[in-house]
């Protein structure tokens, strides 16, 4: 790694210091020389929150354009922003970042980019924080992802390290006019894709704004980077995040969707919550993930703070990470339907086809009288005036969300009725991870409504807290053909390896304990296994691998 790449000419210009976490031992470059602590979490809280910088007040569209005529201004094209379907690519789905427009034809040198240097807002969609979304206030399924790209490739030079640096620190104390002491660059290693580069993660009051990656490097199979010619700027400033950061509000929710929200708490008549819980809760729960066992810790600590139990603390957010579950999902609907998506059962449908089910749970439970497409509307009027091409499938969007919603409510009936028969018959005293996959992947039958009828019957069941991020991690990526190459490598790194038994020749076990010798990228080497090869005419076996770190599709 190139430690000289983060000394760049700014710090030096403007009095920048190099300090080291006192906490997490990562370098820092700040303007405050008395700053012991990076700014990141877990070393520090939201700082923000309820308390932001002094900067201009600018909202979602505000900020995206100031952010695009900066950059124009300062020698970057404006390029329109790419589908979020990325069918462009074999490996994804979705775009997950403006970095996906480009990869792999334009990062590779194979072609041209559109513009160099450019500067782009990109609509993305991750499904990896499902879970997440309402609960913690800082994840999002959809949003938009600004971003100035330079592309030194084949002997060109646009700019590197000193310029990206000296942009960013440009932008914040120009256009949005924050005092420079505010921000902190922390430096930092990325990799994905295949590629690595050095790069400065920028946070203010605790609050990340922005990635300034430098991509030069290619990632080893055991980790090791190795130089290559293309130096690509691959920058990233979340567009809601800038926002939020910038209002101070309790959550990116109320930042962003705040009128939504308020529209749909008054018409599911949720009760309006004291705003001292939700910042307190922000404050602290943001820096962590459904998947960490301290959320729960952290709530108690926060209910003891304001004197409530954690119940009470639980019953009166409920509702409202609902509505916030609600507007995320709902919002990144809006641009995977719009985009041209048909809810289905495979491939990017089957995400697509997660999120409307996740949303009709969520109006559900809120008892919430209104249709999915109201909400899906809502996002589609405002998006409109900025990408007025969604407004044009939008009565599509409106008959699909029609035809999803009339399905699951039918679907929904039928099925409990069944498993309720069926797990009667069985006496089965509980139903595992893998039967509730099953079932929903099946029946869309949620897994909370499961346990909710199934509590009369003394039937255990067990729902992981990111149980929907799960699901989408199985369905998340295409299921890529094997080349040539990749089946001699795969012989030629299974040598020496003792025979698989093949427990399908002896017995017809839905269940088996395998010991695992070797994972090789998305394949994994057992020593014995159930599963049956596509072989003589019949399809292969199809089922889950789990294990202490997870769960996998076969």
């Amino acid at each position: 790694m190139n430690g000289s790449i983060y000394e760049v000419e700014v710090f030096k210009e403007e009095g920048f210091v190099r300090k080291k976490c006192s906490i997490c031992g990562r370098y820092f470059w700040s303007l405050n020389p008395d700053q012991e602590l990076c700014g990141d979490q877990p070393c520090v809280e939201y700082g923000f929150i309820g308390n932001p910088p002094k900067a201009r007040k600018l909202d979602k569209r505000e900020f995206r354009e100031a952010f695009l005529q900066f950059f124009k201004e300062n020698g970057h094209s404006i390029v329109r922003r790419y589908p979020v379907v990325a069918r462009w690519r074999e490996d994804v789905y979705f775009v997950g970042a403006s970095i996906y427009d480009f990869q792999p034809w334009v990062t590779s040198g194979a072609v041209p980019p559109p513009a160099n240097p450019l500067v782009i807002s990109q609509p993305s969609i991750r499904f990896t924080d499902l879970e997440n979304v309402g609960r913690t206030g800082r994840h999002l399924t959809g949003f938009e992802m600004m971003a100035h790209h330079a592309f030194n490739i084949d002997g060109k030079y646009v700019y590197w390290n000193n310029e990206t640096v000296e942009y960013c620190f440009r932008f914040y104390k120009g256009a949005v006019q924050v005092n420079p002491e505010e921000l902190t660059f922390i430096e930092d290693l990325w990799s994905g894709g295949g590629n690595a580069g050095e790069d400065f993660e920028v946070l203010v009051r605790g609050g990340e704004i922005a990635t300034l990656v430098f991509m030069h490097y290619e990632t080893g199979e055991n980790g090791t980077l190795k130089p290559i010619n293309n130096m690509i700027v691959d920058t990233g400033y979340g567009l809601e995040r800038n926002v939020w950061v910038f209002s101070g509000e309790p959550n990116i929710y109320e930042a962003v969707y705040g009128d939504l929200v308020e529209e749909i708490r008054v018409k599911a008549g949720v009760e309006k919550v004291d705003e001292k819980i939700l910042l307190e809760v922000s404050k602290t729960a943001g820096i962590l993930s459904v998947r960490e066992k301290g959320l729960e810790e952290v709530r108690n600590r926060i209910a003891a703070k304001i004197g409530l139990t954690l119940e009470e603390i639980e019953r009166i957010l409920k509702p409202y990470e609902l509505i916030y579950k609600l507007v995320d999902y709902s919002y990144a609907l809006a641009w995977i339907l719009g985009d041209g998506v048909v809810a289905s059962n495979t491939g990017a449908g089957y995400l697509a086809r997660l999120l409307i089910r996740r949303c009709l749970r969520a109006i559900d439970e809120l008892k919430l009288n209104v249709e999915i497409g109201w909400v899906v509307g809502q996002h589609l009027k405002n998006l409109a005036l900025d990408f007025p091409e969604l407004l044009e499938v939008e009565d599509k969007i409106m008959e699909m969300l029609e035809l999803e919603a009339k399905r699951y409510r039918e679907s929904i009936g039928k099925a409990l009725n069944i498993v309720m028969r069926v797990v009667k018959d069985t006496k089965k005293p509980e139903l595992t991870l893998k039967d509730l996959i099953l079932l929903y992947d099946s029946h869309g039958l949620p897994p909370d409504l499961l346990k909710e009828k199934l509590a009369s019957t003394g039937i255990k069941v067990e729902i992981p807290q990111d149980f929907y991020g799960l699901v989408a991690k199985i369905h998340e990526k295409p299921v890529l053909e094997k080349t040539e190459e990749e089946e001699l490598k795969l012989r030629r790194e299974t040598e020496g390896l003792p025979k698989t038994r093949r427990i399908y020749y002896e017995d017809d076990y839905g269940k088996f304990k395998s010991k695992v010798l070797r994972v090789l990228d998305d394949w994994v080497v057992l020593d014995s296994t159930v599963f049956y090869p596509t072989s003589g005419g019949q399809l292969h076996d199809t089922g889950i691998l789990k294990s202490i770190n997870g769960i996998a599709k076969v």
